[in-house]
């Protein structure tokens, strides 16, 4: 099957409102860190404010969304995806008030860590969708599935770059506030129609669903460190780029120059499907890991706002093929029935890397300028690159050891139906 084929026969599965729904839900994630960040710094003057409050956001939704994700693996993703919708949208505008009205930083950062702590995580819960959607397609299960990761992972970098530029774009025309107002009406209505779509009733039933077997092993380990890397690389060219576009009188720029890293990384996220299968995916991680090296350094020599945008332009190639690749070895890893909670940990490890980056930037940024925040990000590309060297075996060995389970569970024999059909 080809990866076109595969694409077509996933849409087809799904049906084209899950499209629309499953990418627009997740847009408020991607609006709600740069937003906090480029709203708190604003309002206060102060780098190391904006990014502890973003930190405080990311923080606390790295920790609540591991039990969001356990929940929706015993319970389904629909009262969990619908409860949290309605409370982050609540909460985003709580937030915005605080910071618009010179409250408290302590006050603001609290509020920002409950806004955190509501947020679903719509990007990894809707990865744990496709599975029981291509149910019944037997031997091109697996091949659909990849597809899939492939897709989420495009998604993902599409939807990290469209959230900054709607802030940098809705912060240009009307606010700071303006951006995370706009990021709490989106959540309302599309967090919701993504927890009432008929695909949620396909997660948390059936015998496989029920949270079963060892989540935490080494192997997973790995990939949760492997994620915090590249968390950690979000929220330091973030703040780098906030301070850059801050000295050159354009800081509404910010979320703009920042959605460029991901266009890059969704084209090559889409291309991924295209790897022939025997490219296994802790080798697409080393090379996606030993990429993102040669191509961060650059950003330490930067001093303007066009040569900041070509080099993240670059950059961006290398990153979601990275994250697919650790995704798709998380959801290979781990036991059936606990792929709510692992994708999740994916994220939530990624949220925390978010804020060791942008905390630690911020600070760099006060004392030292871009240049110093950027630092942080050629760091994090080196710890990416010494997991991926050094644990290619364990990760191999992983994937061999869950995987003869997984597959060898029962299926249904008849053919796979639109989710959508009646």
């Amino acid at each position: 099957m080809s990866a076109l084929t595969a694409y077509a026969r996933l849409f087809r599965l799904a049906g084209p409102a899950y499209v629309v729904v499953a990418f627009l839900g997740r847009l408020p994630m991607a609006m709600a860190q740069l937003g906090t960040l480029l709203l708190v710094s604003v309002t206060t003057g102060r780098y190391a404010l904006g990014g502890l409050a973003a930190g405080a956001l990311a923080v606390a939704n790295a920790v609540g969304a591991p039990v969001a994700g356990s929940l929706a693996d015993r319970f389904g993703q629909r009262p969990v995806v619908l409860v949290q919708s309605l409370a982050g949208a609540v909460s985003l505008t709580a937030l915005t008030l605080l910071a618009e009205g010179r409250a408290a930083p302590a006050l603001v950062v609290t509020a920002a860590a409950v806004t955190g702590l509501a947020l679903p995580q719509v990007g990894p819960l809707a990865r744990v969708r496709w599975r029981p959607i291509t149910a019944g397609t037997g031997p091109d299960q697996r091949r659909l599935v990849d597809a899939a990761f492939s897709y989420e992972g495009a998604v993902d970098e599409a939807s990290f770059a469209l959230g900054p530029a709607l802030v940098g774009v809705v912060a240009v025309a009307l606010s700071p506030a303006g951006a995370l107002l706009s990021g709490a009406a989106l959540l309302a209505v599309f967090g919701t129609a993504f927890a009432l779509h008929p695909t949620a009733r396909r997660t948390g039933t059936g015998p496989h669903a029920r949270p079963t077997g060892r989540l935490v092993t080494g192997a997973f380990v790995v990939l949760l460190l492997a994620q915090t890397a590249v968390g950690t690389l979000f929220g330091s060219i973030q703040t780098g780029t906030t301070a850059l576009a801050t000295l050159t009188g354009q800081a509404g720029l910010a979320g703009l120059i920042h959605a460029v890293l991901g266009v890059g990384s969704a084209v090559a996220g889409i291309g991924t499907a295209f790897l022939p299968a025997r490219f296994r995916q802790e080798r697409r991680v080393l090379a996606a890991a030993a990429a993102m090296v040669a191509l961060s350094w650059p950003l330490l020599l930067v001093g303007t706002l066009p040569a900041l945008t070509a080099t993240v332009a670059v950059l961006g190639f290398a990153i979601a093929p990275y994250m697919i690749g650790v995704f798709t070895l998380g959801e290979r890893v781990v036991p059936p029935g606990r792929t709510g909670a692992a994708m999740t940990a994916l994220a939530s490890a990624t949220g925390i890397g978010y804020a060791l980056g942008s905390s630690l930037a911020g600070r760099l940024a006060d004392a030292s300028g871009h240049t110093a925040a950027f630092g942080v990000t050629v760091g994090a590309t080196v710890v990416a690159l010494l997991l991926a060297v050094t644990q290619q075996r364990r990760l191999a060995a992983a994937v061999r050891a869950v995987q003869p389970v997984a597959e060898g569970a029962p299926a249904s024999t008849a053919p796979a139906a639109p989710v959508l059909a009646p």
